[in-house]
């Protein structure tokens, strides 16, 4: 089987529905569904809501939003969303990098449980991926890509995710603790003040200037690390008292916009990000570090500065 060649024998005989027509997108999606061994079948194109749109024997549902008109992405994304929810089907939304606020924003909470393809590549590598993680595994949270070098990729960011969330957790508890004492752990579990630390957003601005001034010698892919270039961006806006919409933590990111959003997701799941719609405009949705994350950034930096080291 076709399938077999990638692994992906989990997703071989899966049945997508591919919604959103016939541009470069949907030529892509369908090309790699193949490639994994499923099918695509047909929906109806005019009328009628998601409910009925989607045929009772589809697997999964691919929604491909672009040229979808502002206006009209909300509703259709939600509709799609709710009737995939309801029918226990995974859903790969692809978009452009323009809709991804939106995209975010309308999701919401569910966001996590989707998956989200931004200006998919079409050497189909993205969508194997995605199509991949939807319909392999026992749930959303704890698929996997079956490709050798997929499996590999997923299992780096776990990892490194929670190396992160670890190593900022204990400098936030080193940085409160005591003795070891009764107190002292009540001390750190409710929190201490984060130390002043005498740090301006501009020098956290500079460090990822520097960090992009690699790519130019070296070229881009080297020295990705998307998790802390977004920590830094995050910190950076904490400390200017901004906002950070998803799409512009993308790009801070330094990495495609599919992998940053997966970031995100895992980032958000440590309890290091937290996602808030924009209470002016709900097509909107910003990303803040939280408290957790930092109470630790500012003890970090502060441990720096008691070594004389730089932040990097």
């Amino acid at each position: 089987m076709m399938g077999s060649q990638f692994g992906l024998a989990g997703s071989a005989g899966a049945r997508f529905v591919v919604m959103g027509g016939d541009g470069a997108d949907a030529v892509a999606a369908r090309a790699a569904v193949a490639l994994i061994g499923g099918s695509v079948i047909d929906a109806p194109t005019a009328g009628g809501d998601a409910a009925s749109v989607i045929p009772a024997a589809a697997d999964a549902v691919v929604l491909i939003l672009d040229g979808v008109a502002d206006a009209a992405l909300a509703p259709l994304l939600a509709a799609t969303d709710a009737t995939c929810m309801a029918r226990g089907l995974p859903l790969i939304v692809a978009m452009t990098i323009a809709q991804i606020d939106p995209v975010v924003a309308t999701l919401g909470d569910r966001t996590d449980a989707v998956q989200l393809l931004c200006a998919p590549d079409q050497d189909q590598a993205e969508w194997i991926a995605a199509l991949a993680i939807a319909t392999t595994g026992p749930s959303p949270g704890d698929r996997v890509r079956s490709a050798d070098d997929e499996r590999e990729r997923a299992a780096r960011l776990q990892a490194e995710v929670g190396r992160i969330a670890e190593l900022l957790a204990r400098i936030a508890a080193e940085g409160g603790a005591g003795s070891g004492s009764r107190a002292a752990d009540r001390h750190v579990r409710f929190g201490a003040p984060p130390p002043s630390v005498d740090i301006a957003a501009a020098t956290v601005r500079d460090v990822l200037r520097a960090r992009r001034l690699r790519d130019r010698f070296f070229g881009t892919g080297l020295f990705e690390d998307p998790a802390w270039d977004m920590l830094l961006d995050l910190f950076a806006a904490a400390l200017e008292g901004t906002q950070v919409s998803v799409s512009s933590l993308c790009i801070a990111a330094a990495v495609a916009p599919t992998t940053a959003l997966r970031w995100i997701g895992k980032l958000t799941a440590a309890d290091l990000l937290h996602r808030h719609p924009d209470p002016q405009d709900r097509r909107r949705a910003f990303v803040s570090l939280s408290p957790a994350a930092r109470d630790a950034m500012y003890r970090y930096v502060a441990a720096l500065a008691d070594a004389k080291l730089p932040l990097v």
